[in-house]
């Protein structure tokens, strides 16, 4: 089935594509003579097939640039906290090629000799892709030039106009998405995005810029922000009672959660609105295994110690929970926290013994699960299913839109939360408690929440972190709620009380022994065995930067992992946008001023 699936899309696009080889090779996509091509729908498909755009398994290495991982990779938020970004060396992000594609199709469509309901479907999904083109432009520099027209070189009052208000482009970013939601069909080729999807998209942007005009006050806009918060509950509610969705749960939650990024096949999971699909005999390639659990990035301990307990009570209420090894936070936690990471005890395939988490340099010691394929086999790993649109993300949409607007009732949250909750076996996440017990640590990570949901405003953050765990929602999710201070605390790993033996598989029996940076590793014939016969991993321990493998906060006297010892500093407002590259206002110096202190 699947094959088919595939297949029936890659053949649409590139069959068709072949038709028309010798016609696109002569003419850019832009460069079209209308007259020769906006014709037919078999046109139209064709043309906005090439505007598609779905996230994939790459997704599963986002969050770099969050709390949720430290990284040795080269994120551009970082770069700014620890050096001095400016206009000159700032400069990506500046690209208007996608849009000249996306509106020339606008202008030209209409040509085709279809019914007006096929020609607004097209126009629907041309005018989904600019909403999500321009939404990308917002969240980066917030006031942006809006083009509706494609601009020729000669059309210089265009070419150089000034930047227009956030809130004009916002309204015309949602005109879009009404307009898509409202046309484009329901019933769409394998693999492309259909009413559904579009009306996802139309709830998270609503809900983003809801939010984000809540909790900035440098863009004045807050008494706007409600009717965005609205939207945003409205249509998620659409999706919910439209029937046609639901999570997937079997009753099984040590494994349904897991299910959504470990199937071969999500064509006929109810929960997926859209899945990027895999197929190695397609050539369409996902193995990224390497990339999960050996490259660049590591899960932090502070995404560990969010996760709730089995009983839903708080892992952070716990007396001595800082001193917790790896073992004991993992022992009788929510049951997402050992499908999103691997846990104590976990089985590579092909081996029989418990895989022993590997300790490196700048990395925390734990390791990431979700989107690892635990197979010896190439092929599956190659063809296993992305979830890129989930059916999870509108019941988180219309829970924390409701909560903002204070609406919210325990019937709300039975039908949206409550949900998610009961998939993963956790208890229901009571208004009364959650405002009456306010999480400490939740309220100073998240300073402007405030009001009579507070509490449960701060239990939806929690559930949406836990929920899109590594699937690259968060950094957008600390911008809109104004918490990027969150970011200057440096991911810390795996907490050691000290130098010794200690066991990461959670039998009991030690699995690495940790030695000073003076000691020496003996070789392979001299090592210490364990009780089982199996020798210790040895590592060195010690300071940040001092000649050891795992550096510890108090070196050998214990601590967690430190992953690096440069300062950060989150300037805000500045930091939650970015300058517009400094050629580009030496191009169009109306593109000036810059916002928010940037130079």
């Amino acid at each position: 089935m699947k094959k088919h699936h595939i297949c029936l899309f890659l053949c649409m696009a590139f069959v068709m594509a072949s038709c028309k080889k010798d016609f696109m090779d002569r003419f850019p996509q832009t460069s079209i003579p209308p007259d020769l091509f906006f014709n037919t729908e078999e046109d139209l498909q064709l043309y906005v097939n090439g505007l598609v755009s779905i996230p994939g398994r790459g997704n599963y290495l986002a969050d770099q640039n969050t709390d949720d991982k430290a990284t040795t990779g080269a994120q551009e938020i970082k770069s700014m906290m620890t050096g001095t970004p400016n206009s000159q060396n700032i400069t990506s992000g500046w690209s208007w090629g996608r849009l000249r594609n996306i509106n020339y199709f606008l202008e030209n469509y209409d040509r085709a000799a279809v019914p007006q309901a096929t020609k607004n479907h097209y126009a629907g999904l041309a005018r989904y892709y600019r909403a999500e083109f321009y939404m990308g432009m917002v969240k980066r520099f917030s006031n942006v030039p809006w083009y509706s027209t494609t601009l020729t070189p000669g059309d210089d009052q265009a070419l150089y106009k000034a930047r227009d208000p956030r809130a004009l482009v916002i309204d015309s970013i949602m005109a879009d998405l009404a307009f898509a939601s409202a046309h484009v069909r329901e019933t769409v080729p394998t693999g492309t995005p259909g009413k559904w999807v579009v009306k996802l998209v139309y709830a998270r942007h609503a809900l983003y810029e809801g939010t984000y005009r809540r909790y900035h006050p440098e863009l004045n806009l807050q008494s706007t922000a409600a009717s965005f918060l609205e939207k945003a509950a409205e249509v998620a509610n659409e999706i919910m009672v439209s029937g046609k969705f639901a999570l997937h749960n079997t009753g099984a939650p040590q494994s349904d959660y897991a299910t959504l990024f470990n199937s071969a096949s999500l064509a006929n999971n109810k929960e997926v609105l859209l899945a990027s699909i895999y197929d190695q005999d397609q050539n369409r390639n996902g193995n990224n295994n390497s990339n999960v659990i050996d490259y660049e990035m590591s899960p932090s301990r502070d995404l560990v110690q969010s996760y709730l307990m089995k009983d839903g009570k708080r892992f952070t209420s716990q007396p001595g929970y800082e001193t917790f090894g790896f073992v004991k936070e993992f022992e009788n936690r929510d049951p997402r926290l050992s499908q999103t990471l691997m846990y104590p005890g976990f089985i590579m395939a092909g081996n029989t013994a418990p895989y022993v988490q590997r300790l490196n340099k700048n990395f925390t010691g734990y390791h990431q699960l979700k989107g690892y394929i635990n197979t010896t086999d190439t092929k599956v790993n190659n063809s296993v299913d992305f979830p890129a649109y989930r059916y999870a993300e509108a019941l988180l949409i219309y829970a924390e839109a409701k909560a903002e607007l204070e609406t919210l009732t325990l019937a709300d949250l039975d039908k949206s939360i409550n949900l998610l909750r009961a998939r993963a076996g956790m208890p229901s996440l009571l208004m009364m408690v959650a405002n009456a017990d306010v999480d400490p640590l939740m309220a100073g990570k998240y300073p402007a929440v405030a009001g009579a949901n507070k509490g449960v405003i701060l239990e939806i953050r929690r559930e949406r972190r836990v929920e899109f765990a590594a699937e690259g929602y968060r950094f957008d999710d600390l911008m809109r709620w104004h918490a990027g201070k969150a970011l200057e605390k440096i991911p810390e790993g795996m907490y050691f009380p000290g130098l010794g033996k200690y066991d990461l598989t959670g039998d009991g029996v030690e699995d690495i022994i940790l030695i000073s940076e003076s000691a020496s590793i003996p070789p392979a014939s001299a090592q210490e065995t364990n009780s089982l016969g199996v020798r210790l991993v040895y590592y060195k321990a010690g300071n940040f930067g001092e000649n050891v493998t795992v550096y510890l906060k108090n070196g050998q006297n214990g601590g967690a992992i430190v992953t690096d010892n440069r300062m950060r500093t989150f300037i805000e407002p500045q930091y939650y946008y970015r300058p517009i590259p400094f050629n580009q206002l030496t191009l169009n110096p109306k593109l000036a001023p810059q916002l928010f202190g940037w130079e």
